[in-house]
């Protein structure tokens, strides 16, 4: 392409040149033309010459460029000639690998087939063999039958009933056996709930209010008291119907009776007779039935001015004279009138928040231990037998069932129940209301939640109503609901073993499952 530029310039020149002259001869004469051609000549042949030079260079060039670009592309196709032997080289060796596969995988397929076969075979031969074993069974039966002469049904039948016969046998030399376990069982536990709770029962302070101590003006007195061959003291005893202990006690004479009425007239009595100086039998009887009357005349006096004290009327005499009665008795050492009282209190300020009638969660609250007052002569739970009382002398149908109910002898339907229930818990259960020591309530408190948290899968307990409940949250994920209620009796057994305390602790173990997802 170069070349033919040079060539294509020279021509030009050189047409240029001979035009030149053309003009210079027509316009010059002689001398100055050949002198002008003769210049031209000299431009033509030195632009031929630059133009071969041109020529030369650009041949040169295009040879370099020519050398340089098959240089290049003799490279380039080693590098390709390399890429693609490589390449065949990879590709044959995944050929190889998929022969070697297809072979394995061919020998695995003719081996599978080869199991097949022999799977079938041993179906076919356990088929047969069945089949025989069926048929040697139904000669079997029918020979047993012939034999026998009996069918299978009947056969059946008769082995049905001599083993139901075997099983009753059986079954009730068993519940004999469980019936006689469970009274001896019954016997020993009954026993031993005895034993604890009068264990329970007998605390540091049961003697002072089992027991009454009068003074007297000297030993000599307890001759006197005594009588001659004791009569006396039996005619005291008798009119009264509790004990006289005469011991070494320096002027003194122990008046013991669980009765506290009865043991208040024996010891009105006795010091009237001791301060009289005429101590004998129809003096003493004279005596006990006026301390009887005074008695009386307290317990009436006291009924009223509780009535009166928490505003109620229209209570019927005989119900008076029953809260009347629990001046002279002791919960634990609480005084029994004085817990009613605290508790009529109580559901009147919470019935007031509530918005229900306040007189008759008063009334409630008075009642609601009245069989206290008579619970050592008639069997059973005080509530069921206040609530007894209450009915038979005309107590509405809410007192009645709230009574009842304080104690869970029933179950709460009312309101009224609930909130009798709950101030009787807060006057009876709160630290300081019953004979016990701030010190000794908190570590029984304590000792419920560390024996409540003592078993494996326990997470934390709670003691609450003053130790009369506990409740106990477990791990769902190891312990199941089966496991639950054994939980809760190894932990009541527990409890009864290493602790000692008034009446009976509820156990709760609560076990919960919960799946928390978010909505996002």
């Amino acid at each position: 392409m170069k070349i033919e530029i040079v060539i294509l310039i020279a021509i030009l020149v050189g047409a240029a040149g001979a035009a030149l002259g053309a003009l210079m001869r027509g316009r010059m004469g002689g001398s100055r033309i050949a002198n002008a051609e003769r210049d031209a000549n000299q431009i033509v042949e030195t632009a031929k010459k630059e133009a071969e030079s041109l020529r030369k260079e650009a041949v040169i060039q295009a040879k370099d460029t020519v050398l340089q670009a098959k240089s290049e592309w003799e490279n380039e196709s080693r590098e390709l000639r390399r890429e693609i032997q490589g390449q065949e080289r990879r590709l044959q060796q995944k050929e190889e690998n998929l022969d070697r596969k297809d072979v394995q995988i061919g020998d695995r397929e003719e081996e599978l087939l080869r199991r097949e076969q022999r799977h079938l075979e041993q179906e076919e031969r356990l088929r047969d063999r069945e089949r025989e074993a069926e048929q040697l069974v139904q000669e079997q039966r029918a020979r047993l039958e012939k034999v026998s002469g009996l069918s299978s049904d009947e056969a059946k039948r008769l082995l049905m009933e001599a083993m139901e016969g075997e099983a009753r046998h059986d079954s009730a030399k068993m519940i004999k056996l469980i019936e006689e376990e469970a009274r001896e069982t019954a016997d020993k536990k009954a026993k031993n709930i005895l034993a604890l709770a009068i264990q329970r029962y007998a605390g540091d302070y049961v003697a002072e209010r089992a027991v009454s101590v009068v003074p007297l003006p000297n030993d000599e007195m307890k001759g006197r008291i005594i009588g001659r061959e004791g009569r006396n003291i039996r005619a005291i005893e008798a009119a009264t119907g509790i004990d006289l202990i005469i011991d070494d006690t320096p002027e003194a004479v122990i008046i013991s009776g669980f009765n506290p009425v009865r043991r208040e007239v024996a010891r009105l009595s006795l010091e009237k007779l001791i301060a009289d100086g005429r101590i004998h039998p129809s003096r003493i009887e004279e005596v006990v039935k006026k301390s009887e009357q005074e008695v009386d005349d307290a317990i009436r006096e006291a009924g009223e001015q509780a009535t009166f004290d928490v505003g109620v009327h229209g209570i019927h005499p005989e119900i008076v004279k029953l809260v009347g009665r629990l001046r002279y008795r002791t919960s634990y050492g609480q005084n029994v009138l004085q817990h009613s009282l605290e508790v009529a209190f109580l559901c009147g300020i919470m019935a007031a928040e509530l918005g229900i009638n306040v007189k008759q969660a008063k009334r409630a609250g008075l009642l609601h231990d009245i069989g206290k007052a008579v619970d050592h002569e008639i069997e059973g739970s005080h509530a069921v037998i206040g609530a007894d009382l209450a009915r038979k002398y005309g107590e509405s149908q809410m007192i009645v069932h709230a009574l009842a109910a304080h104690h869970e002898d029933e179950k709460p339907e009312t309101v009224l129940a609930v909130l009798v229930q709950a101030a009787d818990a807060l006057s009876g259960a709160r630290p300081g209301a019953r004979r016990e020591m701030l010190e000794t309530y908190v570590k029984r408190l304590e000792d419920l939640e560390r024996i409540g948290t003592f078993f494996p899968g326990c997470n934390s307990c709670f003691a609450i109503q003053a130790g009369r409940e506990i409740r106990v949250m477990v791990a769902s994920e190891q312990v199941s609901d089966d496991q639950a209620h054994i939980l809760a009796r190894d932990i009541a057994k527990k409890i009864e073993q290493e602790m000692a305390y008034p009446g009976q602790i509820k156990v709760n173990v609560i076990r919960e499952t919960r799946a928390v997802e978010y909505a996002k």
